[in-house]
């Protein structure tokens, strides 16, 4: 018999609601956050380069690698082979045709974005999906 823990509706932040005695079936966390799961990863944050995104040091984040990078995702990258969580952001050349600027922006003004230069590797992971972390 698994052991799941029991989702009990929602919370109000405020005075209690009447219906605080329902009670919903067992969440189960993978059937709520991952979609593709032999395509999902989870990955723990090391640093706060992310912070303003919400994405702590030590958080979990849930990672699909079967889902094609968009202009603002936060996604799982290698850069020159070393892995980074960043805003992706796509330039466009002028008149439209070709690839434009890449670039990996951080979410906290202590760190510069990283602008891709020719020649290096950028090797995309996944896309962030959710973040789980624990309140301190």
């Amino acid at each position: 018999m698994s052991k799941k823990a029991k989702m009990s509706g929602s919370v109000v932040a405020g005075f209690p609601s009447p219906a605080e005695q329902y009670q919903e079936p067992p969440l189960d966390l993978n059937e709520l956050l991952v979609k593709r799961p032999a395509a999902t990863y989870f990955v723990r944050v090391e640093g706060d380069s992310m912070v303003g995104a919400g994405i702590r040091d030590g958080d979990l984040l849930v990672v699909d690698r079967s889902l094609r990078p968009a202009d603002g995702d936060v996604i799982i990258a290698s850069v020159d082979g070393d892995f980074t969580v960043k805003t992706l952001r796509l330039g466009k050349r002028e008149g439209g045709k070709g690839k434009g600027e890449i670039r990996l922006e951080p979410a906290n003004a202590k760190y510069q974005p990283i602008i891709l230069k020719s020649g290096q590797e950028l090797d995309y992971f996944g896309k962030v999906t959710a973040c789980i972390h624990q309140l301190k």
